[in-house]
């Protein structure tokens, strides 16, 4: 008598099971996104070796891209000088024909420079800015407007959220004292909404002086691989000295968009 043929059936899988594997790939994709896009990284070697934020002593270049040089303005590169506040120097940002294309069509027109009145929104003349300077309109002509573009480039922030360009001129014994670039009144941030960063092009050398002091940054500012070459002024804070077709870009505010006390410059 044949016996029966006993059916083996393999045991399903708990809904809880499939649910936590379907998770785990679904993670596991995720990762790989973030990964790829360079918002999320492993960190490698010894992180006990990693430079601190306000460790001045270990700036280092950040290669934009060395394999490429252009003839016009030489090796370029980033640097960044401070992390309070953010500030950063492009080297050879300009060119040599550009910084004379820009002091020659601004000479003409050069008058003493002036702050703005918190109250009115208005110019008026202070003892604190001794420069001169004239203003040049935004996209003015092909030059100007490859250099606003250079700007937004290196910034991220777009043309037209950014003023036309101002050339300053300083006389020796000339000045602007410390100040923030960014509006604490209420008439100038309706104007043209609030400044949250700045840059600076250095359109000649010099032989002393000259440099961009933030008196309020944080950090060693002794520390800086060019302090002996700072002029009294320049040993007030963490300097930048000017050199022809140099830019530096500083954020006068910070990420959570709060205004940024270290910004202080003069």
């Amino acid at each position: 008598m044949a016996k029966p043929r006993s059916s083996r059936l393999l045991p399903r899988k708990s809904s809880s099971s499939i649910m936590f594997l379907a998770m785990l790939v679904i993670f596991t994709f995720l990762i790989l996104i973030l990964l790829g896009l360079g918002i999320f990284y492993i960190p490698s070697g010894d992180s006990r070796n990693s430079p601190k934020p306000n460790d001045l002593s270990s700036i280092v270049h950040n290669v934009v891209d060395r394999s490429y040089v252009d003839e016009d303005r030489g090796e370029q590169w980033v640097e960044a000088i401070s992390w309070e506040p953010r500030a950063f120097i492009y080297h050879n940002f300009l060119s040599m024909e550009e910084c004379e294309y820009l002091i020659d069509l601004a000479k003409p027109h050069m008058k003493k420079s002036k702050v703005v009145d918190s109250k009115t929104g208005k110019s008026e003349d202070s003892r604190v800015r001794t420069s001169s300077g004239t203003f040049l309109p935004r996209g003015r002509d092909k030059i100007i407007k490859s250099i606003e573009k250079r700007i937004a480039d290196f910034t991220f922030i777009p043309v037209e959220h950014g003023e036309g360009l101002q050339v300053l001129h300083y006389e020796v014994g000339q000045k602007y004292e410390p100040h923030y670039d960014y509006f604490k009144d209420e008439v100038n941030t309706r104007n043209g909404g609030q400044r949250i960063a700045t840059v600076l092009m250095y359109l000649s050398d010099v032989e002393e002086g000259g440099e961009t002091v933030f008196p309020s940054a944080k950090g060693n500012i002794s520390a800086v691989p060019w302090w002996n070459e700072l002029s009294e002024c320049g040993k007030g804070g963490l300097s930048v000295r000017p050199k022809m077709g140099d830019a530096l870009l500083f954020w006068s505010m910070k990420p959570d968009a709060t205004l940024d006390l270290s910004s202080l410059h003069g």
